[in-house]
């Protein structure tokens, strides 16, 4: 019989990709949704990129189980070897108020992880995020790995960095004191673009559709890491089953490319299709004004103007074996995906 493993969050973004590489590598898949109503979503989703019968009838399931509460997790983890949690509560990025972002990513780790170590999961492969190993404000430049942590008491960390951080910490802090046979590795990616599966959940990418549709109608000074959401699948899969993975966490960023240099790739990547993205530079003085008088969503960006912060990933690479594709490919990839659902 096949190893089972326990996807949680099968309707988000990079839960739906990792649902799809497992299966493809014969895996059986159980997965959590919030409610009945998405599991015909993401089974629909799922069966664009793996045989729809296989994957539907045979080796995937659903488990109805939401991170803020406890109900439904023991059933979720029952018979599981593995568990991938990718799944993260929904919060306010922008909110000053960091405890209504903290609480329900904190909370949802842990009770993923007292489910899973009481039913004694081999390994659990948490999803966590860069931005908790980089300097605690975007005052230092260079390059960082996963012995740096974020000081979460930094005053000026936006609410969505420090639950990140201290989502993290608490998935730790729990290990250190559980004494069983289950093992955690964490994952911590950079910006996630690449194919998408369904409309309904696109993600990180929503950036790459505004710059399609030509909403974005001038490109902020800002530096992503871009990982492909394929790639992301990969080394979570590579975490999983790594014996050296054990206790360990990864950085899974890719290449640092200027929001600039992503335009005029999907400007010359998709040609006719990709006319209406504009390669105009917004000034940084026009962003802060922005988001101080007009769009406080720009908040979470504008410490980030001009900065180069970058992550190595020397380790993914020597221990997992893990290489990620040129954040170009990526790109155009993901304008591809985008234009052919119609999602632009």
């Amino acid at each position: 019989m096949p190893e089972t493993v326990l996807v949680t969050g099968g309707s988000g973004y990079v839960a739906g990709w990792c649902v799809v590489e497992l299966l493809r590598r014969g895996y059986r898949v159980r997965t959590t949704v919030r409610g009945h109503g998405k599991e015909r979503a993401v089974g629909e989703a799922v069966a664009t990129q793996v045989d729809a019968a296989d994957a539907a009838a045979e080796r995937l399931e659903f488990a109805i189980a939401d991170l803020t509460a406890d109900r439904g997790w023991d059933a979720a983890v029952e018979g599981v070897d593995h568990v991938l949690h990718i799944a993260s509560p929904l919060g306010n990025a922008v909110s000053d108020d960091s405890a209504a972002m903290i609480a329900p990513a904190r909370d949802g780790t842990l009770r993923v992880l007292r489910a899973a170590t009481a039913a004694g999961v081999r390994r659990v492969v948490m999803t966590s995020a860069a931005n908790t190993a980089s300097p605690s404000s975007y005052a230092e430049e260079g390059v960082t790995d996963e012995t740096l942590w974020t000081d979460p008491e930094d005053p000026a960390l936006i609410p969505y960095r420090r639950s990140k951080t201290l989502a993290e910490r608490a998935a730790w802090d729990f290990m250190a004191t559980y004494d069983g046979p289950t093992q955690l590795t964490t994952v911590l990616p950079g910006a996630v673009f690449g194919p998408i599966l369904a409309t309904s959940t696109i993600g990180s990418v929503g950036i790459v559709q505004r710059m399609l549709s030509g909403a974005l109608r001038g490109v902020p000074r800002i530096g992503l890491e871009i990982v492909d959401v394929r790639d992301l699948a990969d080394i979570h899969i590579r975490a999983m089953t790594s014996p050296q993975a054990a206790g360990e966490r990864f950085l899974a960023t890719g290449e640092f490319t200027w929001m600039l240099d992503m335009a005029h790739a999907l400007r010359e990547g998709l040609g006719e299709q990709g006319r209406q993205v504009s390669t105009r530079r917004i000034p940084d003085v026009a962003v802060r004004l922005a988001a101080r008088f007009r769009d406080p969503s720009l908040r979470e960006i504008t410490p980030a103007l001009g900065r180069r912060n970058r992550h190595s990933t020397a380790k993914a690479h020597r221990v997992l074996g893990w290489r990620p594709r040129p954040a170009r490919e990526t790109v155009i990839d993901c304008g591809r995906s985008l234009l052919a659902h119609g999602a632009v």
